[in-house]
């Protein structure tokens, strides 16, 4: 017969419906992944069973194939009880199980857990639970770590992730985006309805691309589960003059071959709006940086600090020249 489906539940074979429900929440409460962090693959394995384990015993046709074919017959190896002959064969029966999160919420969640005792006991963080024969809120000791025998948490949506554009200029002096969010609410009745909320995100000063910004549960609510968290992600956008390098800010500039040889000012505007002077006396060859320290972005674990703005050259050479400029080309380059 394969596995043993009432030695699963710990059940004789003429346990009824409550015999098995009781069975079932015992050990789904024992063996739940969340409830074992340091044998979840173990513990998910065995709650899956569980759950298979129940979900054919509690029906009396999936019950009734698996106490005279076994798993042969739940797998479409044998015909249900009473079926008809056809000329093409016997018609035949196939176990399609429910996933095992269903049948935990189904007895768990949303009826209570010992048949008919169905008071609500409160909600916590956008999901309500409700109390069963035992007079508790069968999630609360679980929630406080309890052993074997509490519940366990509802499970919590994944992670609303959306990219949340920033002008250089916003992440140099800092700013507060407001987003407007519309999301689904579950009212006093149990109906859903839809609301909207406006999100004021602050940024830090130095905020780098990829930073994440998290509104607990602020995801839509059903239920018996936990809105999911909304993470806003910054994104960088392109710059007309300055890129970023970590916590250091890149301008090139265009100069001539005469300036990059006799001296050149640069001039620009920063990014809190400053002007900004440089004079360069040094030749500029194509490799050349100038680096003006603390005049980069601002750091932000230590906001009184910035990284260095650092200035490239691009070196326009002339495309021809005459034989007379060459001439003096030469004598100049290789007088003493």
């Amino acid at each position: 017969m394969g596995v043993d489906y009432y030695k699963v539940l710990h059940v004789d074979r003429s346990a009824n419906d409550d015999d098995l429900k009781k069975a079932y929440r015992k050990l789904a409460m024992k063996w739940h992944p969340d409830k074992n962090p340091n044998n979840k693959k173990g513990a998910e394995a065995k709650f899956k069973q569980i759950s298979e384990a129940y979900d054919v015993l509690s029906d009396p046709q999936k019950r009734a194939v698996y106490d005279q074919y076994g798993e042969e017959g739940l797998n479409g190896q044998a015909p249900p009880p009473g079926a008809a002959e056809f000329s093409g064969g016997p018609t035949t029966f196939r176990f399609n199980p429910r996933s095992a999160d269903d049948i935990f919420s189904e007895l768990f969640e949303f009826s209570s857990p010992f048949g008919g005792i169905g008071e609500t006991a409160g909600r916590a963080g956008g999901s309500t639970f409700h109390r069963g024969a035992f007079g508790d809120d069968i999630f609360a000791s679980f929630r406080r770590g309890g052993g074997d025998g509490s519940g366990n948490m509802p499970r919590k949506g994944a992670a609303i992730e959306r990219k949340l554009p920033c002008s250089l200029e916003d992440l140099y002096k800092g700013t507060t985006k407001k987003m407007k969010v519309s999301r689904d609410v579950v009212d006093a009745t149990g109906k859903p309805t839809s609301v909207e909320e406006i999100l004021a995100i602050e940024i830090k000063p130095g905020w780098k691309k990829g930073t994440k910004i998290t509104f607990p549960e602020k995801g839509n609510e059903r239920r018996g589960v936990i809105p999911a968290d909304l993470v806003f992600i910054i994104d960088e956008k392109t710059h007309s003059v300055f890129k970023r390098d970590n916590n250091d800010l890149i301008v090139t500039q265009k100069i001539s071959l005469i300036e990059a040889l006799t001296g050149y000012v640069t001039q620009l505007t920063t990014l809190d709006g400053r002007n900004l002077t440089i004079p360069i006396n040094s030749i500029i060859s194509p490799s050349y940086e100038e680096v003006v320290e603390a005049e980069g972005m601002p750091i932000p674990k230590e906001p009184s600090k910035k990284g260095n703005l650092r200035i490239k050259f691009n070196i326009k050479f002339p495309s021809r020249l005459t034989s007379e400029q060459k001439i003096g080309f030469k004598k100049l380059l290789t007088s003493p």
